[in-house]
């Protein structure tokens, strides 16, 4: 479910993180590369510096001993030994000669640490940890390019335009001026951010069907639902399923057969109705569909039933007539809930019917049907936010008991997931 979604969102998690790295990374690099460079033209200072003594050291051509040479006595002979090393082991800068003997000089006591060269890095340097200690900013460069390609992605996944765009602007607003400390913060962030963007898409607050029930149950009146959409879309089907929901809970539902335009279509709620032990009511095929409606919701009145599901005739939304049909059924029960019946697989179409259902007769929540085969998600993620209405159910398989309420916070998961 929704696995082209999460690969999409993944995939975008993983490009952030890795051209963000490689950037610092190589940045690193280079100061390091610097840092050498530096401490190089340091330590060939200092050596110049003795080679240059040792030279004047030595006779220029052209001079002469003066006379015959004394013959030094033997403690004076070791004495010029000794200074011969001495001179021999200052012009090394990076050995352990040069502080030894000036410590002795100086009276203080041999420093027994090991040259800064022979310092072993920790296993942190090591393990890269430190990598990112110059605080890396994230700017929009570093991220324009791949958000567009998700944007896009997006797009060509069925998510409507105006969401894909919002997600967009909500992740490069997280982003954007974030300071990275460690290589893993980039993938944190990024997928904080894209967990922060969906769930903001799907915040859309709907009533609380069982308080809801309770309240009406109060007044001595059922609760009305009204399913509408197009044919084809399982409408049929998800008010069986509905009504096993609330069978589930300890509630008694009562189906109105309003599809009256179609006797086939009566048949097939009748069948439903049989198999899960559900009460409907029905007239012949073209009769007032209204009529129907309303002698459903006085059995409930009379049995003290808790909920009214009433079924009306799938219609495309740009039929006019069969649209003022279903305004006449509206006005004559006037529903609690007017739900559309939409098709996960249909992706933008289904987002595009809602819209139109609603300008029509107005719709208070959503079920979306084979949500268990919908790889791309576009329409689970847009539908609720185009029309700013709350998808209450997602159908997720053939028996009556494959539907779900759904909640955003589930879809997050689902697409935030573990592989």
């Amino acid at each position: 479910m929704f696995e082209s979604l999460k690969k999409k969102l993944s995939g975008t998690i993983g490009q952030i993180s890795e051209k963000i790295s490689k950037e610092e990374e190589e940045a690193q690099k280079e100061d390091k590369d610097k840092e050498i460079s530096e401490k190089k033209d340091i330590s060939e200072t200092p050596l110049e510096k003795d080679i240059s003594e040792n030279e004047e050291d030595i006779a220029k051509p052209g001079e002469e001993d003066k006379g015959v040479p004394e013959i030094p006595k033997k403690d004076e002979t070791d004495k010029e030994e000794s200074k011969k090393t001495k001179k021999t082991r200052i012009s090394r800068p990076w050995g352990k000669s040069k502080t030894k003997e000036k410590t002795k000089e100086e009276g203080k006591p041999e420093d027994k640490s090991l040259p800064r060269e022979e310092i072993e890095p920790s296993e942190d340097e090591k393990s890269g940890l430190f990598s990112f200690v110059r605080h890396k900013t994230i700017s929009e460069n570093d991220i324009d390019d791949i958000l567009f390609e998700l944007e896009m992605s997006l797009l060509e996944g069925d998510v409507a335009l105006e969401v894909a765009e919002q997600i967009i602007n909500t992740v490069k607003e997280d982003l954007v001026g974030r300071k990275i400390k460690r290589r893993s913060d980039v993938a944190e962030f990024t997928r904080d951010a894209l967990k922060k963007a969906i769930s903001d898409i799907l915040a859309v607050e709907g009533q609380d069907l069982d308080a809801l029930i309770k309240l009406k149950k109060k007044q001595g009146e059922p609760l009305k639902l009204m399913f509408v959409g197009i044919n084809g879309t399982g409408k049929t089907t998800s008010i069986a399923k509905v009504a096993t929901y609330f069978i589930d809970k300890g509630y008694k539902p009562v189906i109105a057969a309003s599809d009256t335009f179609r006797a086939g279509a009566i048949e097939q709620l009748t069948h439903h109705a049989d198999k899960i032990g559900v009460k409907i009511i029905k007239h012949k095929k073209g009769a007032d569909p209204a009529a129907v409606a309303f002698d459903a919701v006085e059995h409930a009145r009379a049995q003290g039933k808790e909920l009214v599901l009433v079924d009306t005739a799938g219609r495309m939304q740009t039929n006019v007539n069969l649209m003022d049909e279903m305004k006449k059924i509206k006005r004559v029960i006037n529903p609690d809930l007017i739900l559309f019946v939409g098709d996960a697989l249909t992706g933008n179409d289904a987002v595009e019917q809602a819209r139109k259902f609603d300008d029509a007769v107005g719709i208070d929540g959503i079920i979306l049907t084979k949500a268990d085969a919908d790889a791309k998600g576009g329409a689970a993620l847009s539908i609720g936010h185009v029309i700013n209405k709350p998808i209450l159910f997602i159908g997720t398989g053939q028996s009556y008991s494959d539907i779900m309420e759904f909640r955003p916070e589930w879809m997050v998961e689902q697409v935030f997931g573990e592989e």
